[in-house]
């Protein structure tokens, strides 16, 4: 039943709580799991407000995708650049799963189809690769400030996202037996990443010390 407080000329409102409906969905039961007449029913309104805001199920589909690269965008751009390329590349990936744990449902949603065949508006496909060429550009300033050695930062960060990306499905799929686990986690694997890629062991643990 619809919430008397609320009417389908909410706006705004009523499109935002389509989208975390959708991919509440989404995540749970994969594309045939969302349905328009569902995702209304989610929040209380009626079919019409989905063809409304949306137009039909592929348009809400690809909301759900912008909506959630947005939201990551926003959470890396939280972290300023500083003389410090390596303390940044490990501020984006604890911003990375900050986003991820603000929405799991959006995060999932977000990674559970190709991009690409999603997001068929090149303005949104180079929204979402925004994200990940801001760690390429932290990457790359490690490079050239001589802490990384000389490398392809987009392969080098594909690297370092698929490892922070795969700790967050880990605390958010199977789970850790202590929530500690992930910040310690996060810490140690950019430490030795950074070793990995060049960087000297005791200049690696000063930029990214053990969280207190």
């Amino acid at each position: 039943m619809a919430d008397p407080a609320r009417t389908p000329d909410d706006g705004a409102d009523v499109r935002t709580r389509l989208v975390a409906a959708a991919a509440r969905l989404l995540a749970e039961g994969g594309p045939d799991g969302v349905s328009v007449r569902r995702v209304a029913s989610e929040i209380g309104t009626s079919t019409m407000a989905v063809y409304t805001h949306f137009g039909g199920k592929p348009e809400l589909l690809r909301a759900v995708c912008v909506e959630g690269f947005r939201h990551l965008a926003a959470r890396l751009a939280e972290v300023p650049p500083t003389d410090d390329p390596v303390a940044d590349i490990a501020a984006l990936s604890r911003a990375y799963r900050r986003s991820a744990l603000d929405d799991p449902h959006l995060f999932a949603a977000m990674f559970g189809r190709n991009v690409s065949e999603v997001l068929t508006d090149a303005h949104d496909q180079l929204e979402a690769l925004g994200t990940f060429l801001t760690l390429v550009d932290a990457v790359q300033r490690a490079i050239d400030a001589g802490r990384l050695d000389p490398t392809p930062a987009d392969q080098l960060a594909l690297e370092l996202w698929s490892g922070i990306h795969g700790l967050c499905c880990i605390e958010l799929g199977a789970g850790l037996a202590d929530p500690a686990q992930a910040p310690l986690t996060l810490a140690s694997m950019g430490r030795r990443m950074a070793i990995g890629a060049g960087d000297d062991p005791a200049r690696a643990a000063a930029s990214i010390p053990d969280p207190t």
